[in-house]
């Protein structure tokens, strides 16, 4: 074991700058840093539906989304590299197709919640619509691989249908909206 522990802490930062791949310095709020980071909470929300009990299908689907979303990340610290691709987005196309056979067809929208691993992919959900917005801001400033953009839209979709496979496992039926709520009645 090393007589040393890496500092986590530098210190390079604490003028509300950061450093992106190459050495670039940038302030911790232009459009870049703002994708990056919901990209990064995006992974993290996935990380806490992993952290409860999921079908080994999805399992194995969202550890590598989480990898794929590095990338993705790395990808916008760096415009150089082109880690995402279209086969991705293929991929994820055919999970949604594969999960939607075993789901009934929507004709109303769902509330998001169908216990807790179901309610915090819809919170992932949420969170990809966010990081896609922020990496369409992005690309009003910068040239961004447009297969981000299309890859963090079709997992936006691939995130609802899992929150209906996962609703369905935990066995909570599926709520659905209506636009005369009881509280009204």
């Amino acid at each position: 074991m090393p007589d040393h522990a890496a500092r986590i802490y530098t210190r390079t930062g604490d003028q509300g700058k950061t450093g992106l791949s190459g050495g670039r310095r940038v302030r911790k709020d232009c459009p870049e840093i703002q994708a990056i980071g919901d990209v990064d909470e995006l992974n993290s929300v996935i990380g806490m539906i992993l952290a409860h009990d999921v079908a080994g299908d999805v399992k194995n689907i969202l550890i590598e989304i989480q990898h794929q979303l590095f990338n993705l990340g790395a990808e916008l610290s760096n415009p150089n590299l082109e880690l995402i691709h279209a086969d991705m987005v293929t991929s994820l196309e055919q999970q949604v197709d594969s999960f939607s056979q075993s789901l009934p067809v929507l004709k109303k929208f769902i509330l998001p919640n169908g216990g807790d691993a179901a309610s915090i992919c819809h919170l992932a959900r949420a969170v990809c619509r966010r990081a896609e917005r922020s990496v369409v801001n992005l690309s009003q400033h910068q040239a961004v691989n447009p297969e981000i953009q299309v890859y963090l839209n079709r997992l936006s979709d691939f995130l609802f249908v899992t929150c209906r496979i996962l609703s369905r496992h935990s066995g909570h039926p599926e709520m659905l909206w209506s636009s005369e709520s009881q509280s009204r009645k």
